[in-house]
C-alpha cells in the first residue's frame, strides 16, 4: 500500500512554456503549469467543462525532458506527488503553495507537437 500514498496521475496540455532553471549545484528544475478537464452535463443537458490548472515542478532528468520536448498547448501525462510549501510574503504574510512533483512525464499527442 506505500506505494499508492502521496500518489498523482494526470493527463492535460501545458498552459505555459516550462520555466526552465540551472542552479548553483549544476541540478535543473522545471515548472510549468497543466490544465486538465473534466466534462459534464448542466441541468439543461448541455455539456459544460470545468478546468483545473496545477502547477508542475520536474527535477533533474525530467527536467531535462521538459526543457527538450515540453511546450505551450502540448499534451503531456505526469506520475508524481503533492507537496505543499509555505513562503512569507514582503509584507509579512504567509502564503502556502501546493504543487505536483513530476517523477516521470509521458508525452503524449503527436510527434511534431512541442
Amino acid at each position: 500500500m506505500s506505494t499508492i500514498k502521496n500518489h498523482v496521475q494526470l493527463i492535460g496540455n501545458v498552459g505555459q512554456e516550462p520555466t526552465i532553471t540551472n542552479l548553483e549545484s549544476g541540478k535543473k528544475v522545471a515548472r510549468f503549469s497543466l490544465a486538465t478537464n473534466e466534462y459534464y452535463k448542466d441541468s439543461k443537458g448541455e455539456k459544460q467543462t470545468d478546468t483545473n490548472w496545477h502547477t508542475i515542478v520536474a527535477w533533474g532528468k525530467t527536467a531535462e525532458i521538459v526543457e527538450k520536448y515540453v511546450g505551450k498547448g502540448k499534451e503531456v501525462g505526469i506520475v508524481g506527488k503533492l507537496k505543499t510549501r509555505t513562503y512569507t510574503t514582503d509584507d509579512g504574510n504567509q502564503r502556502y503553495v501546493t504543487e505536483v512533483v513530476a517523477d516521470e512525464i509521458l508525452l503524449l499527442g503527436s510527434k511534431d507537437d512541442k
